[in-house]
């Protein structure tokens, strides 16, 4: 699947388009998360979509895939590492998780979220562990609200390069450096922020 695939199916099938691409991300979507939730927050920037609607299509969506990814790990168990361990450059990340994991217990979770590839092996590892599920949910679908919405957020701001901000955030966090790229995109959104608020509030007095 393309970036211009992913917004003809946007505008064929709203909001369950974002839904079932972050689903299925667990699997191995060709989109990174990250790029499919800007391009979220983008499409209700130009009006495609409702911001409302499509952020909670899109937040379900992440954490219905990465539940998947948990339920697969605690049911089915070894057999499904076995399987990813199959794929290309898998092992790495597989051993980091569980390193994580063994190391920071639950807030492995929560860490995880913030890096690509990780944050979809890490649901199989603490799922293999036995991870009681309200625990695993508290921790997983609190950080996935805000990940989402800093994501979407993101793309509402960038809109046009939405894909392009997106791509580059992934590349960084598989190179892990996530965190200080992370700490530059927020500031930005915000600096981004209050000028538009400035603008808006001068558009006010202006129309007085």
């Amino acid at each position: 699947m393309t970036y211009d695939t992913l917004l003809d199916l946007i505008g064929q099938y709203g909001y369950a388009a974002l839904f079932f691409a972050l689903w299925l991300g667990i699997v191995g979507m060709p989109i990174p998360d990250e790029v499919i939730v800007m391009t979220g927050g983008a499409v209700t920037a130009g009006g495609l979509l409702h911001t409302i609607p499509a952020f909670v299509l899109t937040y379900l969506g992440v954490v219905s895939g990465l539940t998947l990814g948990y339920v697969l790990g605690r049911y089915i168990g070894t057999p499904v590492l076995d399987k990813l361990r199959r794929k290309k450059n898998m092992n790495q990340y597989i051993e980091m998780s569980q390193r994580w994991s063994s190391k920071y217990g639950s807030l492995a979770l929560v860490i995880s979220y913030f890096f690509p590839v990780i944050r979809h092996v890490m649901p199989y590892i603490v799922g293999l562990n036995k991870m009681p599920f309200s625990r695993y949910a508290l921790f997983s679908y609190t950080t996935g609200l805000l990940w989402t919405l800093i994501f979407f957020t993101a793309g509402r701001l960038t809109v046009d390069h939405a894909a392009e901000v997106g791509m580059t955030i992934y590349r960084y966090g598989l190179n892990l450096l996530w965190v200080p790229f992370a700490a530059c995109l927020i500031y930005v959104v915000f600096r981004l922020f209050l000028r538009k608020k400035r603008e808006r509030g001068s558009t006010m007095v202006e129309k007085e």
